[in-house]
């Protein structure tokens, strides 16, 4: 299920007061406007941002999250900003893309560079960042980037208060505003107050949310107006309005505005005003919260005014709008990153329905599957691999000379100008690949756009399992390309003795845990007919033993089964545990090519078989001819391309 494609009111209707919307020829249903950046998170808790080691990226800005947000959350968003003409812009577009954001209006800007933010979380209280905007892209922003036709094909447009801080960010903002008001779009505005943003502190207050300047206040205001819905913290409210009593800041917010005004109050959820403002605050309308542990706040009012954005937008009364926040702000208080750490509706649902037992949010092994599952990078509906992540079985083809061990390298490099070959651009194609002789190999595969890669850990033919190089899988996967899927191969038998499996079962969770703490797919190769009868129940007992360890990769490798029985079985299992589970590919175990061709028939009555992943059935012949010199390169290529070619339309055929 793609996490975009969520049940809900699909109407865009306006059920909330303010400007008639009209939807006729509305095909996004919000614009965000502003701050595009490179988030770098401290990875160490708990100290100072001077003693942190390591950093994780994702993108960031205020705009920018909230685009994400709503795309996960399923609205259909895009993200008005500029962005630099290297590493970074670029992986700003490419994440806005694999989240489903439209970046018709992201502006590379040839001259500037994109704009970083190192942030830290040094205890509950103290969230240290620093924003390196110093004639960045983002803050060169102008009316030539608000293109009058792209505003106009969105139902609503969200600017952020930091943009009005400089004068060409600030007239674009308001060349949007305009263009919007005239469509029949609504505007909201996300008070966004940073202080040092505006010149107001030092390189080191990036953390400051507050202090007070008329200058601010009166600028400001003068965008009140033309605003349908305008969201901000206590102190954003405050600098708002110019005021220094809350209860008044309401109310002069609300003498420049008729829109919807949502305050956000932290741990205590958040308030809506539709109307007058009350003299007790709190008449307005509550939210349901959520009591979580805080973790880390940078980033939570992103979240919030996802939440908000997909019931406003839908219709949804003010109540359900405010849960929703309200819940998306949980998540991203009790998560590191900003961005990434959004829920998806499915997510969202998933928690609305069944809460949680964890405060910390972040230890819900359950929600946390969900996240994950619905937010990997892209989707793989199908996959035809070649596997050659072998080492023994080519070490054995080698017998020990020396110049034919010397040689693997190069002919797992031919093995990958095989696949790419056969590939010829199509996504669902890929290859096992080790990193033990398979590093040129690796690095070329790595340059194909869209070519999957997954890279064993197992030590070849260990029963009980073991790791190859070391038990410290940590350290290891944290040097692996975010893309790179991990395959652990397990000799398991459902009637192993009961200490065997218990060791091997520890082992694939040790796999499972690493794979996860360092975001890395997961693959899990189950091979049980070397020490036991393949009966039709044999492969469903023994992904049954492994779900209930509490592990679920994110792909099954398995052996031919006995018939359809048994992928019936499989499936059964498969969707009782998981059912976000991207399927199984078939393994070859070096049977002959008709062999598995007879296979594909009955496998591919299965919901959960979505290809295969063989190895020698297509590189044997050619590795030993190689090896042995009695053909060339070019000849190898030709072969395995060949049996590949063949297996890939045996397969589409069956």
């Amino acid at each position: 299920m793609d996490c975009r494609d969520k049940p809900g009111n699909d109407d865009g209707g306006e059920s909330r007061p303010g400007r008639k919307l009209v939807n006729s020829d509305k095909t996004l249903d919000v614009i965000t406007i502003g701050r595009a950046s490179v988030d770098l998170y401290g990875q160490q808790i708990g100290t100072r941002l001077e003693d942190i080691g390591s950093f994780a990226k994702s993108v960031g800005g205020c705009p920018t999250n909230i685009s994400v947000g709503t795309a996960r959350l399923g609205l259909k968003s895009a993200l008005i900003t500029r962005v630099g003409n290297e590493q970074m812009g670029r992986f700003i577009r490419e994440q806005l893309q694999r989240e489903g954001v439209e970046t018709k209006g992201v502006v590379t800007d040839p001259e500037r560079l994109t704009a970083l933010v190192l942030l830290s979380v040094e205890n509950d209280k103290s969230f240290p960042l620093i924003f390196y905007r110093d004639n960045c892209a983002d803050a060169a922003l102008d009316e030539g980037d608000i293109d009058e036709d792209f505003v106009r094909s969105a139902k609503a447009v969200l600017v952020t208060g930091t943009h009005f801080a400089k004068p060409n960010s600030d007239a674009a903002q308001r060349k949007a505003m305009r263009i919007a008001k005239a469509n029949g779009s609504r505007i909201v505005f996300d008070i966004d107050y940073r202080p040092n943003l505006w010149g107001l502190a030092g390189h080191d207050a990036g953390d400051s949310r507050y202090i007070a300047s008329d200058e601010v206040s009166k600028h400001l205001q003068t965008v009140l107006a033309d605003c349908d819905l305008i969201v901000g913290t206590e102190e954003e409210v405050l600098i708002a309005s110019g005021e220094s009593d809350l209860t008044a800041a309401l109310k002069t917010i609300r003498s420049f505005s008729n829109g919807t005004i949502v305050l956000k109050r932290g741990p205590m959820g958040c308030i809506v005003y539709d109307g007058p403002i009350p003299d007790d605050l709190e008449d307005g309308i509550v939210g349901k919260g959520f009591p979580i542990e805080v973790y880390n706040v940078l980033g939570a009012g992103d979240a919030f005014m996802s939440g908000f954005l997909r019931g406003w937008l839908r219709g949804e009364p003010h109540a359900t709008s405010a849960t929703w926040a309200n819940a998306c702000g949980a998540f991203a208080v009790s998560r590191l990153l900003c961005a990434p750490e959004i829920p998806t509706w499915t997510e969202l649902s998933y928690f609305l329905e069944h809460g949680s037992k964890e405060r910390a949010l972040r230890k819900d092994a359950e929600i946390n599957h969900v996240h994950w599952a619905t937010t990997r990078r892209r989707e793989i509906p199908s996959m035809k691999a070649l596997a050659i992540d072998h080492r023994s079985q080519l070490e054995d083809m080698a017998g020990g000379d020396a110049q034919k061990l010397a040689r693997i390298p190069d002919l797992k490099v031919l093995a990958v100008k095989a696949a790419v070959q056969v590939a010829d651009g199509r996504d669902g194609f890929g290859m096992l690949l080790d990193d033990k002789y398979g590093r040129d190999a690796l690095y070329a595969a790595s340059a194909i756009p869209n070519f999957w890669v997954a890279k064993p850990i197992e030590l070849p033919g260990s029963r009980p399992l073991q790791f190859e190089f070391s038990q410290d899988l940590g350290s290891r996967l944290v040097e692996w390309p975010v893309d790179h899927c991990i395959k652990v191969l397990c000799f398991y038998h459902p009637d192993d003795a009961a200490d065997l499996r218990e060791v091997q079962i520890a082992k694939l969770r040790a796999a499972y845990d690493a794979a996860r703490k360092v975001g890395r797919e997961l693959l899990v190769e189950i091979i049980s007919s070397k020490h036991g009868a393949l009966k039709d129940d044999t492969a469903a007992r023994a992904l049954t033993d492994v779900y209930a360890a509490g592990i679920k990769p994110d792909w099954w490798k398995l052996e031919t089964q006995p018939g359809v029985e048994a992928w019936r079985q499989i499936d059964a299992v498969i969707e009782a545990n998981d059912p976000f589970c991207r399927g199984v590919v078939l393994l070859g175990l070096d049977a002959p090519q008709s062999e598995l061709v007879a296979g594909f028939a009955a496998a591919k009555t299965a919901r959960s078989v979505k290809g295969f992943a063989v190895g020698r059935t297509i590189f044997g012949d050619a590795a030993r001819a190689w090896l042995d010199g009695r053909i060339g390169d070019d000849e190898a290529v030709a072969m395995m391309a060949q049996r590949f070619a063949g297996l890939v339309a045996a397969w589409d055929g069956a």
